[in-house]
């Protein structure tokens, strides 16, 4: 028999144990702060019908959609009617849309699962990657407090991961438009197109924009160009950011009325407590999707700006309006878990974990086997993890076996043990062993535990 050589696919990740564990502990603790702001958990099918998940799409989005079909389908020349999912925003609207009726608004889900898109294979890019979003959906209309809630969960998660300082950038798209409109960009498609280039500041940088904004086909002219750039460049704190639009010589009704929703955001932002030093107005964010309304937000490391926004979302007036005739405005941000947990490893920010495993019960004498068996129930009974050898040698191979994988501790059960109703328990990080009654063990390795995490 041939043996075909095992490899995994290009654009994917795949962990060992030490790595998955480092990962499902970033997964977790998002999970926790979603769910202490009040967010609840759904799923989606992982396959979205053709006809419901490209309603929203189309050019380079459509060219990375991955098509299914059975194989009695594609022999029968039919096209594909099912795709998988490439973001989790679209399947959200057709969710919201079709369980309106059971659901009560604002509406605050959290949906951490994976994605797929035809990307090129290279360093950075996956064609299949996990997603964690939250967004509070309203019907109708939506309290602009909420924008201020969407930071200030980014600021508690961030802080708990301690990936070094960040800064969370924000923006209104009302503020830009106004800008924009002052300026006599008029709306519509020319809005989007300076939008969009726009957007590419911090990748371009200042002159590159400049240059592309001045050329002809942009209308801008150069002097206008520039003084959309000079304004567009400003950030820092909330209130100042504030000030310096009311004092501009220019005005408009949607620039004032960005600015007053942006204030009751800044508001907020104080009355939750979100420190000063972890936010700031930028007003060269801009987020190029299109269905952005109000607030933007781009989350970047402060030691790593290379990295880009590694937390992103923003307002949007109508999530469904495609599957439904009902408003429903929402703002919610999304994280590319896989891509942040590639780059963290990259630049050694997070490593490799300990085993799950909490205490080995060690294997001293075959015909004790009974009792260690029950010793390892003891012990997951209150609440250990716990992994028994069934088939170990000599002691100290069994310990290295165990300081190797990265288990803290190891619980030794002979019969001089057995007979004084104890069980010997050796710490391998500090080489300190002791006797605890066996009716002990489980509550005495808990608090041990508790003091090494």
């Amino acid at each position: 028999m041939d043996i075909v050589k095992a490899r995994t696919m290009p654009g994917v990740m795949e962990l060992l144990p030490g790595d998955q564990i480092a990962y499902n502990r970033v997964r977790d603790t998002i999970r926790a702060t979603f769910e202490r702001f009040g967010f609840l958990p759904i799923e989606t099918p992982v396959m979205e019908l053709v006809s419901v998940l490209l309603t929203k799409s189309g050019g380079e989005t459509e060219k990375q959609v991955y098509f299914t079909q059975s194989t009695g389908a594609r022999a029968q020349g039919k096209d594909p009617d099912l795709a998988l999912r490439f973001d989790l925003t679209v399947p959200l609207a057709r969710y919201v849309a079709e369980h309106e009726p059971d659901l009560a608004f604002p509406f605050r889900r959290y949906q951490m699962q994976r994605v797929y898109r035809g990307e090129r294979a290279q360093k950075g890019r996956y064609r299949e990657f996990e997603q964690c979003d939250i967004d509070v959906i309203g019907r109708n209309d939506l309290d602009l407090r909420f924008d201020a809630e969407i930071p200030a969960v980014i600021d508690q998660l961030f802080t708990q991961l301690d990936f070094g300082p960040f800064t969370i950038h924000m923006n209104h798209r009302k503020i830009l438009r106004g800008l924009f409109a002052a300026l006599g960009i008029e709306a519509g498609e020319r809005q989007t197109t300076v939008l969009r280039e726009v957007d590419k500041l911090d990748k371009r940088g200042r002159d590159a924009v400049l240059a592309t904004l001045s050329e002809d086909e942009y209308g801008l002219g150069g002097p206008l160009a520039d003084k959309l750039l000079t304004i567009l460049n400003t950030r820092g704190p909330g209130a100042e950011v504030l000030a310096t639009l009311r004092g501009l010589d220019v005005s408009h009704a949607l620039l004032d009325e960005g600015i007053a929703e942006m204030a009751v955001v800044v508001e907020a932002l104080k009355a939750l407590g979100v420190p000063a030093d972890h936010w700031c107005l930028n007003l060269s964010i801009a987020r190029g999707l299109d269905y952005y309304t109000g607030t933007v937000y781009e989350t970047l490391l402060d030691d790593h700006p290379e990295l880009g926004s590694i937390c992103s979302g923003g307002r949007y007036e109508n999530l469904a309006g495609h599957y439904t005739k009902s408003k429903l405005p929402g703002v919610g941000i999304s994280i590319g878990l896989t891509r942040l947990f590639s780059k963290m490893q990259e630049l050694e920010i997070v490593s490799s974990s300990d085993s799950t495993v909490q205490c080995l019960v060690a294997r001293m004498d075959p015909e004790l086997d009974h009792e260690t068996i029950a010793l390892g129930a003891e012990l997951r009974a209150a609440g250990i993890n716990t992994q028994v050898v069934f088939d170990g040698g000599k002691l100290g191979k069994q310990m290295k076996a165990a300081d190797k994988a990265g288990i803290p501790f190891v619980a030794i059960l002979g019969p001089d043990e057995l007979t004084r109703g104890s069980v010997q328990v050796k710490n391998l990080r500090s080489g300190e062993q002791q006797d605890i009654p066996r009716a002990e063990v489980g509550a005495r390795l808990l608090a041990q535990l508790g003091e090494t995490s």
